[in-house]
């Protein structure tokens, strides 16, 4: 059984997106077993002169590493990511890179029509930066709109036709873990070249 962590992309203590991650949880128990961690307690990125990582960044690194992909839920704040998740991701890619070549599925809840479109998009773009470089499932969007109304009696989703394009993506994700699990004969030169990336000599 493949072994997933499900990263909720805000600090907010009641989101729409840790409840989508929620329902995968318990949804698809019987083909995957999906950890779901939060950033919320993570400090601010300070980018620490020793490249002191702080405990909980490295648990997290460390799940990541272990796991067979990710699936990130984020919201829409201002057309983009939350800065939760981008403060997450600046500690994820400094001095440890757990996300080379890590297969990653996204997803998003928002309390509008749009469904946090824009948010993943940007992420997209964020997650394959030179520090990142990790595996994204391509052509693949979940947008859960009006989210807020969207889940009923033990944070099912109300309409069908959601969990059944959403069961339809997780048996892509699973398909794709499987298929980027063997495209891995660079890894060692992918994560060589995220260590010794640098923005200050380019």
């Amino acid at each position: 059984m493949k072994k997933f962590i499900g990263l909720v992309g805000t600090n907010s203590d009641h989101s729409t997106n840790r409840t989508l991650l929620q329902f995968m949880q318990n949804h698809f128990s019987a083909k995957a077993e999906i950890e779901i961690l939060e950033i919320k307690d993570m400090p601010v990125f300070n980018k620490p002169e020793d490249k002191g990582i702080p405990e909980i960044v490295q648990v997290m690194a460390d799940k990541i590493n272990d796991a067979d992909g990710v699936i990130i839920s984020t919201p829409e704040y201002d057309h983009t990511v939350t800065a939760a998740l981008l403060n997450a991701l600046s500690w994820l890619s400094y001095g440890i890179f757990p996300f080379v070549d890590k297969p990653v599925m996204i997803t998003g809840a928002s309390y509008g029509t749009l469904g946090s479109s824009r948010a993943q998009l940007h992420l997209r773009q964020i997650l394959d930066a030179p520090e990142l470089k990790a595996r994204i499932m391509p052509s693949s969007e979940f947008l859960l709109s009006h989210s807020l109304q969207a889940f009923g009696e033990e944070n099912n989703l109300n309409d069908q036709a959601q969990v059944e394009k959403l069961e339809g993506l997780f048996e892509d994700f699973l398909t794709f873990v499987t298929i980027t699990n063997q495209l891995n004969h660079a890894h060692a030169q992918n994560t060589k070249e995220a260590e010794n990336f640098s923005w200050e000599t380019i």
